[in-house]
């Protein structure tokens, strides 16, 4: 356990050094591997908190907490996911509103243009 603490750890670090990993997300996972460090560290306080849920094998509780921040850690993206998806379905309305309006605007257009391509653009014609 203080392995793969220490393994979860030096990677949070490289995932926000490499900007793969934002840091409001990395505190959460480093709070999760620190957690799981101190508990396989010191093992008496392992044993006590283990005893006190009601769990009599140490290592088990360490695996108990361990799920309990990756179930955390879940919820927590599984909300942001679906703020996100609101998020873009009325963003992708909004710039279906304005395309609409746009298309009203000009009524002169040329029919023949495709969507989205300007009207006489005689570089893309050419090349």
């Amino acid at each position: 356990m203080i392995l793969l603490a220490v393994v979860v750890c030096g990677l949070i670090f490289e995932l926000v050094r490499r900007k793969r990993l934002m840091e409001r997300y990395a505190i959460l996972w480093l709070i999760a591997g620190v957690t799981v460090l101190v508990l396989a560290l010191w093992k008496g306080l392992a044993t006590k908190l283990s005893h006190a849920v009601g769990i009599y094998y140490p290592p088990s509780f360490l695996f108990a907490v361990a799920f309990v921040f990756v179930l955390a850690m879940l919820i927590h993206f599984s909300t942001t996911i679906s703020r996100l998806s609101d998020q873009n379905k009325i963003l992708a309305q909004r710039v279906a509103l304005l395309e609409h309006e746009q298309q009203l605007a000009a009524p002169g257009a040329d029919e023949d243009e495709p969507s989205g391509q300007p009207a006489g653009d005689e570089l893309s014609r050419t090349s």
